[in-house]
């Protein structure tokens, strides 16, 4: 479990197609309060072989700050929402300063001395 004091955000980072789908999901990430913030990046061009043929396609990325606490439910998010059949996930434990660590976690509901569920 989590020790409030210690310092760790979990980054975690997808892409999708568009900046319409970017700002869906990381609202549904910020409403049911898995993350304190999400950005979103334009202007890649993601290069990659997808069943079989190779493929390049802009993309959008999203860099998700949240506590390691909220992976799984991240997870199941991405399953019930992402626009993607598979989805990227791809999570990178950081080490925080204590005034944005403590903000975080007042934003992210369920973990220890998070802030209130939505109404």
């Amino acid at each position: 479990m989590q020790d409030s004091r210690d310092p760790d955000i979990l980054a975690i980072t997808t892409t999708v197609a568009s900046r319409a789908e970017a700002n869906q999901l990381g609202r549904a990430i910020l409403q049911r309060r898995l993350a304190a913030c999400v950005q979103i990046e334009e202007g890649l061009t993601s290069l990659y072989r997808w069943q079989g043929k190779e493929c390049e396609d802009p993309e959008v990325r999203l860099t998700i700050k949240t506590l390691p606490s909220c992976r799984e439910a991240l997870q199941a998010l991405f399953r019930e929402q992402h626009p993607y059949d598979v989805p990227q996930f791809l999570a990178v434990m950081m080490q925080a300063g204590d005034d944005y660590h403590a903000w975080v976690r007042g934003e992210v509901r369920g973990a220890a001395g998070g802030g209130p569920d939505p109404v």
